[in-house]
């Protein structure tokens, strides 16, 4: 391979985005080993934080704390850690002493490359090399590249990386960047270019990037991690990079050494946590979007994509690329409440609960395996049955109601004759204007936040029939959630609403909506369950 191409591992640095920087002693020590013996020619180890350093974390407060880390440093590696340019403190940095980090790269936003600049300065008067990273280089036009690299050839760093910062980049957009760059810089800068996966361009874009630079003679970088570990969406992966630099630059990477480090290190992260492509870090490459936004309505809302999408959608340019969670929270609210007249709505559902015992079927399998005895009850009480939040072709429902509208629209997939011929009730967040055989809720009167599965099916659904003034309800099929996804619904293929896989959290918190909810109803509605639950402790 041309000497030119260098490949920059940075999981234990982006990869602490997932971690919060705890991976362990052993595997920060194993994974700069593996990297070295696959011949990495830059390890990023981390961060430099204001800090105290905590034994395990990748986050360092001075480069002293990484030195326990490199158990052997190898002349050819370049040891790098990571700053912010306004997060760190450069006079606490001691002057270079060669026995941990060689170098510190300084990453800044659109428009703030001189004050950047003026962070790598104090760096390198400490005698450290200096990298930078421009975040978010999809936002600068030509001329704020010309800008950037006249900055850039006055310091004179050791090289300067293109960020696909949001994951939104196409092949058009880095050919524009990269050339102006090479065309602008001095020769002896290198470029290097960091990519993340939201549009599962990653890998792809880096070939591309590499492509491009293939005639230049200017050196260049490209940055990748294990199994693409790192923040929402992820990287280009370090597997995939060696082994196309191998393959088709004449790479001279140990490929076992890579898989040596996914096997022993990686798969345990995979166990605990997650990142990677999916389908909300999509939207936030899409719409050039801070992932922080992204994580906040997936974990305080659980908001499907539709939803999510439309969200976003709402920012303005400029708030999209920042997280302003107030903000963010009142586009949600807006979103979903979707304010409707449901007063006739509610009128026939008191009605036709008035002097009447409530069944609701739920999901649950217990639905399946216990019909006969749900059937009895039918026959003795002649309850008003209620289908929650899924269809069951073993029962005959007067209504059937639905939370989520990805449930409702599977509904009408897997029973369609029965959808149709069920008075539905839907919330306003699934749509505000009534159809055929359909009647609309307003969503916010019947949900009620402060768990992170605040909207689950059962407990919206009881607290509507509080609402109405429901006394007697029964309940089939509210089960609880096995260690399998496919073991807990009586439709093994229902869309799942919590691919968290955290089962045992969830039935605690359902558990405890429960229990928030029969306090606050105490006296006023009698609840049975027809078939076993673990959320029915004490009824």
């Amino acid at each position: 391979m041309s000497k030119n191409i260098k490949l920059l591992d940075c999981t234990l640095r982006d990869g602490a985005y997932i971690t919060n920087s705890r991976f362990g002693e052993a595997a920060i020590r194993g994974i700069i080993t593996k990297m070295q013996e696959a011949r990495a020619d830059v390890i990023e180890i981390g961060w430099l934080k204001d800090a105290p350093h905590e034994e395990g974390s990748s986050y360092f407060h001075i480069p002293d704390d990484a030195e326990c880390y490199i158990l052997e440093k190898d002349p050819r590696v370049l040891y790098t850690v990571m700053i912010d340019w306004d997060r760190y403190d450069t006079d606490q940095l001691p002057d270079y002493d060669g026995r941990s980090i060689d170098a510190i790269r300084v990453v800044f936003p659109h428009g703030k490359h001189r004050e950047g600049i003026k962070v790598g300065e104090r760096i390198r008067e400490k005698g450290y090399k200096v990298l930078f990273q421009a975040a978010n280089t999809l936002a600068y036009s030509d001329d704020d590249l010309i800008d950037l690299a006249d900055c850039m050839n006055a310091f004179e760093p050791v090289s300067l990386s293109v960020v696909d910062t949001f994951g939104a980049m196409y092949f058009d957009d880095l050919e524009r960047i990269v050339r102006v760059l090479d065309k602008r810089l001095n020769p002896q800068i290198s470029i290097g270019f960091h990519a993340h996966n939201n549009q599962q361009l990653a890998f792809a874009l880096s070939i591309r990037f590499v492509e491009l630079m293939e005639r230049s003679e200017r050196a260049i970088m490209v940055d990748s991690s294990l199994n693409g570990m790192g923040r929402g969406a992820g990287n280009t992966t370090t597997e995939l990079m060696t082994s196309y630099l191998n393959r088709k630059q004449h790479g001279n990477y140990d490929l076992n050494a890579v898989m040596d480090a996914i096997d022993i290190y990686m798969t345990g992260y995979h166990e605990q946590y997650s990142w990677g492509y999916s389908t909300p870090y999509f939207i936030a490459g899409m719409y050039q979007c801070h992932v922080n936004n992204i994580a906040y309505l997936l974990k305080n809302h659980r908001t499907n994509a539709h939803d999510m999408r439309s969200i976003i959608e709402s920012l303005s340019v400029a708030d999209r690329r920042k997280y302003d969670y107030d903000l963010l929270e009142s586009k949600y609210m807006e979103n979903q409440s979707r304010t409707v007249n449901d007063s006739d709505a509610l009128q026939e559902l008191r009605n036709a609960v008035t002097d009447r015992k409530v069944l609701l079927i739920a999901p649950g399998k217990s639905v399946n395996t216990q019909c006969d005895a749900i059937h009895e009850y039918i026959r003795k009480e002649n309850p008003l049955l209620i289908a929650v939040n899924a269809l069951n072709p073993r029962y005959d429902c007067d209504y059937a109601i639905f939370i989520n509208p990805g449930r409702y629209e599977y509904a009408g997939s897997y029973c369609p004759e029965q959808l149709a011929n069920t008075r539905r009730i839907l919330l306003s967040n699934i749509k505000t204007q009534a159809g055929d055989n359909e009647i609309v809720v307003n969503y916010n009167t019947v949900v009620k936040r402060g768990w992170e599965h605040f909207d689950n099916a059962v407990i919206i659904t009881l607290r509507l029939l509080n609402k109405i003034g429901a006394e007697d309800v029964a309940i089939a099929g509210f089960d609880g959630f096995k260690t399998k996804y496919n073991e807990s619904y009586a439709d093994a293929n229902l869309p799942t609403l919590n691919p968290d896989n955290k089962w045992d959290e969830l039935n605690e918190e359902i558990t405890d909506m429960y229990r928030d909810f029969r306090k606050s109803t105490e006296g006023k509605m009698r609840i049975e369950f027809v078939t076993e639950s673990c959320f029915n402790e004490g009824e």
